[in-house]
């Protein structure tokens, strides 16, 4: 037995310490709310006047029918009982406009604070690191600023009026019905023992059950986004059925979630009901106990009543709401989770703008690794002068991608430095570095919108003159030029309206037409054919010519034309030099250009 009381007692102050810090939490995430109506003050000011002189309102006509039957009807006084009528109306037609303006107001000030809300998230995401894109499901993300700022609409713009008109209904409910009759008050109090118990259970379940509904509905969002993304490979490798099964199994889970909260509210509501009911019984009995002794009028009896109603109302609707809170909080929650992820990269309090770069890049002894792995790059060195084109070849794994990842700071080395004519990346700012940057990724990324478009995604406003000639250097003009629209043809989302390698001949423009001064070709023409690379190596030599090149390849052609060649093991340098002194020294270059050569042949 002590055994049980000890488990129990600390079980007990586990369960305090976590409601403890939920509550602490929870009152966080609320000022975060709270933050974004700040702007609109005025009109949120006039939300809360309006809201308050509603309920007050809402309040008089019970009490205006206790004197119209107790006063007029009982009476005969039908002066009086005009009077009260037209009272009540004047208090209907109060409690309309009163209502009316509360909902604009409301309804104004939480729209405007959702779509602030959702600008924030899209700016915060803009500046956090790649690395965090790298760590989470492309769909989640979406689902943050999706799903999870639509749960908190039904909150804002009606939950925290419905929240505060409840409680000042049901506090003034209460103390109307101890001003009426302390007697009746106090009968009603035996209902509300159980009715607490029952109100904690139900919150204790409903807590966790909605926290798995978010959690779940942010996991169907990710498997769509990620099996529509990869609709292609699905197909080509016939897994239909496999992805159904798995979007089946996730889709149940989430039922499942939901299902639990109809389930809760089932059990809840009615309970609630049954107990307001056995109020109404008592008062009802007592009360017309005391009528019948003359000690309480029938008016007060009515009006006490009417009272009741309003005092249990209120109690169901705060009880609802909870589900709506409950919602809403573990979508803020999931919110406020991205809003406190802190960029890995950032500028250093005193960066200042990187100047106008002739291209010389220095890796000093350079030492990274992602996150808490292994190294991928040891001791790392290499200095390329201005000009220069260097090929990074390797087998998979040797660091040739991370390279370029540094390069254009995604990642900070975990020592050592790396220089542009001398300015240490971290002490200059990340938008000016990439502005003298150019990146061709092995596919090439298109927008929807015009190839125009595109094309001038790094120079808005570059000239239409400008476009074209970019696109005619790297030989994208004569696949352009037999498109219906020409430059202005929509490519479609990720450009799929156009093949592989004309994305690529695009992403080429694009960043010849940015005028980078070190530019890093990663597995940039890994999409093109033989013959589109051959029509487009003028292009490319264009393209190089007079900037600071990193070119990640696998083609010959690409690697032959380079002025160094850096050969990579597992993030260590083993070779370096031109490709006729590299075959020349017969090592694992030579081994690897055999391998290449005979993957062409």
């Amino acid at each position: 037995m002590k055994v049980w009381q000890a488990g129990s007692h600390l079980t007990d102050q586990r369960d305090a310490r976590v409601d403890d810090w939920s509550w602490r939490r929870t009152r966080h995430r609320l000022a975060m709310l709270l933050r974004l109506a700040r702007p609109y003050s005025r009109r949120t000011a006039l939300a809360i006047i309006t809201l308050v002189g509603y309920t007050l309102v809402a309040l008089l006509p019970p009490y205006l029918v206790k004197l119209a039957v107790d006063d007029g009807i009982a009476t005969g006084d039908l002066e009086t009982l005009s009077v009260i009528v037209a009272a009540f109306l004047a208090a209907g037609l109060t409690a309309f406009a009163l209502s009316s303006a509360q909902t604009y107001f409301t309804g104004w000030v939480g729209e405007r604070a959702l779509a602030d809300l959702r600008i924030q998230l899209f700016d915060h995401l803009q500046r956090l690191s790649l690395g965090y894109y790298e760590r989470n499901r492309t769909g989640a993300i979406i689902s943050r600023i999706t799903n999870d700022v639509e749960a908190l609409d039904q909150l804002v713009t009606d939950g925290i009026s419905s929240l505060v008109q409840n409680s000042l209904v049901l506090v003034g409910t209460a103390v109307v019905l101890f001003l009426l009759d302390w007697r009746l008050a106090l009968a009603t109090l035996i209902v509300l023992p159980l009715m607490a118990v029952v109100t904690a259970w139900f919150r204790s379940r409903s807590n966790r059950a909605y926290r798995r509904v978010r959690e779940r509905l942010g996991l169907v969002t990710a498997t769509l986004a990620e099996d529509i993304s990869g609709m292609r490979v699905v197909q080509s490798f016939s897994r239909e059925p496999t992805s159904q099964a798995t979007f089946r199994g996730v889709n149940e889970r989430y039922r499942e979630a939901n299902y639990e909260t109809v389930l809760l509210s089932g059990v809840y509501f009615p309970v609630v009901d049954v107990l307001a009911s056995v109020a109404t019984a008592i008062v009802l009995g007592l009360g017309g106990a005391l009528v019948l002794d003359g000690s309480l009028t029938i008016g007060t009896l009515l009006a006490f009543t009417l009272y009741l109603s309003n005092f249990f109302d209120p109690v169901q609707q705060l009880s609802q709401l909870y589900n709506t809170f409950l919602s809403a909080t573990a979508a803020l929650d999931r919110i406020a989770t991205v809003l406190d992820e802190e960029p890995e990269v950032v500028d250093s309090p005193g960066a200042s703008n990187l100047p106008e770069i002739h291209g010389r890049v220095h890796f000093e002894r350079v030492r990274f690794g992602y996150g808490s792995l292994p190294d991928v790059l040891h001791d790392f060195e290499l200095d390329v002068p201005p000009g220069t084109t260097v090929a990074l070849v390797g087998h998979t794994g040797a660091g040739k991608s991370t390279i370029a990842k540094l390069l254009t700071r995604f990642y900070d080395p975990r020592s050592g430095r790396i220089t542009i004519d001398g300015h240490d990346l971290r002490d200059v700012t990340q938008s000016s570095l990439r502005r003298q940057l150019g990146i061709v990724p092995q596919e090439g990324f298109l927008f929807s919108g015009t190839i125009a478009d595109n094309i001038a995604f790094g120079r808005p406003a570059a000239p239409r003159s400008a476009i074209e000639a970019a696109a005619e250097a790297v030989g994208a003009d004569r696949f352009i030029a037999d498109l219906p629209e020409g430059y202005d043809t929509q490519v479609g989302e990720r450009g799929f309206k156009l093949s592989l390698g004309q994305r690529q001949l695009v992403a080429f423009a694009r960043a010849l037409l940015a005028d980078p001064r070190v530019l890093i070709l990663d597995e940039a023409t890994s999409s093109v054919d033989i013959g589109t690379e051959r029509r487009i190596e003028s292009g490319l030599r264009r393209l190089l010519s007079g900037r600071t090149a990193f070119v990640i390849a696998h083609r010959l052609s690409t690697i032959r034309g380079a002025d160094v060649i850096v050969v990579l093991d597992h993030g260590r340098i083993v070779e370096q030099g031109s490709h006729d002194d590299l075959m020349e020294a017969r090592g694992p270059y030579t081994r690897l250009y055999g391998d290449w050569a005979a993957e062409v042949a």
